[in-house]
């Protein structure tokens, strides 16, 4: 589990799922140029959870941005998959606020199960 997702956990929270970015972040011109040293801080830097409460999404090293919300405050949690993401398991999940705000995060490992995890926790 991340670091910052064990130290924001709350009273009576537990991490039920937890992914990170799929290995074909390594596969891109940002990768080469920067000798993999980037996609290998993103993976190792980004958390991605789905606690018994919310959905907690850090990103970044330096600069952070964090995404909490409460399974309640969720409109749906939508998967975009290409063939390649379908054929390697990844993609794109767009989560769906309440209010109309919209967080995307691209090239999720098994984001599929993601969503199930996620249809589970909020019945």
């Amino acid at each position: 589990m991340g670091k910052y997702i064990d130290n924001n956990l709350i009273k009576d929270e537990k991490v039920e799922l937890e992914t990170t970015y799929h290995w074909i972040i390594f596969c891109n011109l940002r990768s080469i140029i920067t000798l993999g040293l980037a996609p290998i801080i993103d993976k190792y830097t980004d958390e991605f959870a789905i606690t018994n409460k919310r959905v907690i999404i850090k990103t970044g090293l330096i600069s952070r941005k964090t995404f909490e919300m409460n399974h309640s405050k969720i409109e749906s949690v939508n998967v975009d998959q290409g063939i390649l993401g379908r054929i390697f398991g990844y993609g794109t999940i767009r989560i769906v606020g309440s209010g109309g705000t919209k967080e995307v995060f691209p090239k999720i490992n098994s984001p599929l199960e993601f969503r199930k995890k996620f249809q589970e926790m909020s019945n």
